[in-house]
């Protein structure tokens, strides 16, 4: 059984923590998932340290949505200098899934329920390559993969940077499953 920890916040206008416990569900029977809420991006660093050292998750997934104000983005970088600093005293990934609600249009909420559903999957995803195939985090190194919107693919010789097809082997992307 490997624990994944899942840290999300009240802030968030889109149930993410759910998405990732029934994404990583879904996955693999060996994962079980510990969820922790807290109310926004800057309290998920300790959040995710507690899920490590308290609850003795593997992996965890801390997952936010910064708001489109000026404070709210140094918020994030606050938020994300922390889970970093988590990581380096824990020695365990954390996988940052930020969906910014300035992202997309303004007032698109499908948009940006897409986006944070999307993400929130393809970052499950990675989690589940990271622990059951590390291989394929090798294959997909230099592909320009992106995680809730369309892959960037790799950089190709003569000029520009091709998208990469989605499905396809190459730059599949970590939400398309193949092997």
């Amino acid at each position: 059984m490997i624990k994944v920890g899942v840290a999300d916040t009240t802030f968030s206008r889109v149930d993410m923590g759910r998405l990732a416990t029934v994404e990583l569900q879904s996955l693999h029977p060996e994962i079980r998932v510990v969820r922790y809420t807290v109310p926004g991006v800057k309290d998920l660093p300790v959040a995710c340290k507690k899920l490590i050292e308290e609850q003795g998750c593997e992996y965890v997934m801390a997952l936010g949505m910064p708001g489109p104000k000026p404070i709210d983005k140094t918020c994030a970088h606050e938020a994300s200098m922390g889970l970093i600093q988590v990581q380096l005293m824990t020695n365990r990934h954390i996988i940052e899934v930020f969906v910014h609600m300035d992202e997309v249009g303004s007032g698109d909420e499908r948009a940006l329920e897409k986006l944070a559903t999307d993400r929130t999957r393809d970052h499950a995803m990675m989690v589940y390559r990271m622990i059951f195939r590390p291989q394929e985090m090798s294959k997909l190194a230099g592909q320009g993969v992106r995680e809730g919107f369309e892959d960037e693919g790799p950089v190709r010789s003569g000029g520009g940077h091709g998208k990469s097809k989605k499905g396809k082997d190459e730059g599949a992307g970590p939400g398309r499953y193949h092997s």
